[in-house]
């Protein structure tokens, strides 16, 4: 049995939702990003019990087919930009496909009907703050992040970065107090929606 979880988008969520699991005493066949499967036979008790823990946990399970997509699409986002060691050197729209196995276009018309705003908007936003993540850990140089997050070039990477943040990477890098969103906060609506009209702002 597949169950979707929603806001489950980091290895410290994985974490949260396994210890649930426990305490339910529920033993998953495969505990991922954005989803569970547990044993088909599954005492229904125990699954309500489950519903409970996650939702004080700010978690929730997901029936809605539309809001799995999306879920899904959002973690595939999240795993390909912040925890892979580079980002995969393919079209984003042919590598979410291929994850979800369903039609991009139909992917992408449920994402922007129900958040608000494109696939692509989503993936700048997380690349943003990803790259602010990089500079703050200061391994990298500027053209390394930007092979490292599938740039065209070192400039590409800097003219988008100033037109969301209004800042340079290096003014950003000499900042003493370096803004960041922690990357399973970005998903709200309010940053989501902020940070669409910054977007669409600097693409006018």
């Amino acid at each position: 049995m597949r169950l979707f979880i929603k806001y489950m988008v980091s290895i410290r969520c994985i974490s949260a939702v396994s210890a649930i699991l426990r305490d339910c005493k529920i033993q998953p066949h495969n505990t991922q990003l954005g989803e569970i499967e547990i044993p088909d036979e599954t005492d229904k008790d125990k699954i309500l019990i489950l519903h409970d823990k996650l939702k004080i946990a700010g978690f929730e399970l997901m029936e809605d087919k539309k809001a799995q997509i999306i879920e899904k699409t959002i973690n595939v986002i999240i795993d390909m930009i912040h925890n892979q060691e580079d980002s995969p050197k393919v079209n984003y729209s042919d590598y979410i496909s291929e994850k979800l196995h369903l039609d991009y276009t139909y992917i992408s018309n449920v994402f922007s009907h129900v958040k608000g705003m494109t696939i692509q908007q989503f993936i700048i936003i997380h690349k943003i703050e990803r790259i602010k993540e990089l500079i703050i850990y200061n391994e990298l140089t500027i053209s390394e992040i930007a092979w490292k997050l599938n740039y065209s070039s070192a400039a590409h990477l800097s003219n988008q970065f100033k037109k969301i943040t209004g800042l340079t990477p290096s003014t950003f890098k000499a900042l003493k107090i370096r803004l960041r969103i922690p990357h399973e906060e970005i998903g709200n609506e309010a940053h989501l929606n902020e940070m669409s009209s910054l977007i669409i702002l600097s693409n006018s």
